[in-house]
């Protein structure tokens, strides 16, 4: 017998509603998720030409709130939080001391009479890694701030073209959201936290209500004809498609800003001043160019290749995949990975390494399916 403690597998929220939908379910970070319910193919299909509702309650929810926050939090992320807007969203990185990646996560400034209380700010975090990002933020943060775990909100994203018209339905003023940006709504009567932003490459919005209400609130929004529930599959599926990292697999503590094609995330502001972790590399690997970065790739014929498969350049090996799969918008495999930056440059002509066998790919510009956010002006 193992002496290791078995991982406790938490339930969502909404457990009850994915299994009467016929969801296939799967440990994920921790809890049971759907991984789909129609078929990976058809709902990535769905999402990309009407709308799609993800349950993310796995992620974690979290409150900073007290004075000087915005300073705090810019001791820990290489962002330009001071001067983020009321009801603004920045999307930034929890680093180590070495400057590499513990997590990504989505920061928004709250109101002063917001619908979590207080003016605050208010982060989104990934599911597998909110405990660890939970303890790093009690550790580094001045006592005098306030860390609170919203574990009593569900999360979910409606994702697709025409995720306005069936959220506008039933949360009017909804629609003057634009990208990246959030505001406090009701939707039949449930306080909700929503913001115009998602992880598809599509337009969409990603809604906290309280868990309670989680249910009554997914079923409305899929009661709207553009609407179908969208599993796990779908959702790495589309992301891949957009070239957006996932935690643990595209980033990780091995990995910086710089190697991972995020510059947006580290603005001029912060990189003549530094003052984050692992600034003096991270600002170097910008100036003068970080030897490993993130590539995307096109693969030719229909195999595609997985993560951990090495990325050849001749007979030498340049780089590793972190995430890959077919794409059914394009129908052709794709992939992410790092290589070495002299194989980084758009159009060289790489193979990969996959059951001994070697298949033909070409670095290509990533999002490799065009987003569609809708921003300001637009």
């Amino acid at each position: 017998m193992s002496d290791e403690p078995e991982e406790i597998i938490q339930t969502l929220p909404l457990d009850r509603w994915h299994r009467a939908l016929g969801a296939r379910m799967v440990p994920f970070a921790g809890y049971q998720m759907p991984i789909q319910y129609d078929g990976i193919i058809a709902e990535h299909l769905w999402t990309r030409e009407s709308a799609g509702l993800f349950d993310v309650s796995h992620m974690g929810q979290l409150l900073v709130s007290g004075g000087d926050a915005d300073r705090a939090l810019e001791a820990l992320l290489p962002g330009d939080i001071v001067n983020l807007g009321v009801d603004r969203m920045r999307y930034s990185l929890l680093l180590d001391e070495q400057g590499g990646i513990l997590d990504d996560l989505m920061v928004t400034r709250l109101p002063g009479a917001g619908l979590f209380g207080a003016a605050a700010f208010y982060l989104v975090v990934n599911g597998a890694t909110k405990a660890d990002d939970i303890g790093h933020l009690h550790e580094y943060l001045p006592e005098e701030l306030t860390l609170n775990h919203l574990d009593e909100q569900a999360l979910l994203a409606l994702q697709g073209p025409k995720a306005v018209d069936a959220l506008a339905r039933l949360c009017p003023g909804v629609a003057k959201l634009v990208f990246m940006t959030a505001g406090a709504f009701e939707i039949a009567g449930v306080p909700a936290w929503i913001s115009r932003s998602g992880y598809t490459g599509e337009d969409g919005f990603e809604i906290s209500i309280p868990a309670k209400s989680a249910e009554r609130i997914a079923t409305l929004i899929t009661e709207q004809p553009e609407v179908r529930p969208i599993g796990l599959g779908a959702r790495d599926s589309l992301r891949l498609e957009a070239g957006l990292p996932l935690y643990g697999h595209d980033l990780d503590t091995s990995t910086d800003p710089a190697m991972a094609g995020l510059g947006f995330a580290v603005p001029k502001r912060r990189r003549a001043e530094g003052g984050f972790p692992g600034a003096p590399g991270i600002i170097r690997h910008f100036s003068e160019g970080a030897p490993r970065k993130r590539i995307g790739m096109i693969l030719a014929g229909r195999q595609p290749a997985r993560e951990g498969a090495a990325i050849l350049d001749g007979d030498i090996r340049v780089g590793t995949i972190t995430s890959g799969g077919f794409s059914p918008s394009l129908q052709v495999p794709i992939a992410m990975g790092y290589v070495d930056a002299p194989s980084a440059e758009l159009g060289r002509a790489l193979e990969i390494e996959v059951r001994g066998k070697r298949l033909d790919a070409t670095v290509a510009p990533m999002p490799f399916v065009p987003h569609r956010y809708v921003r300001q002006g637009s």
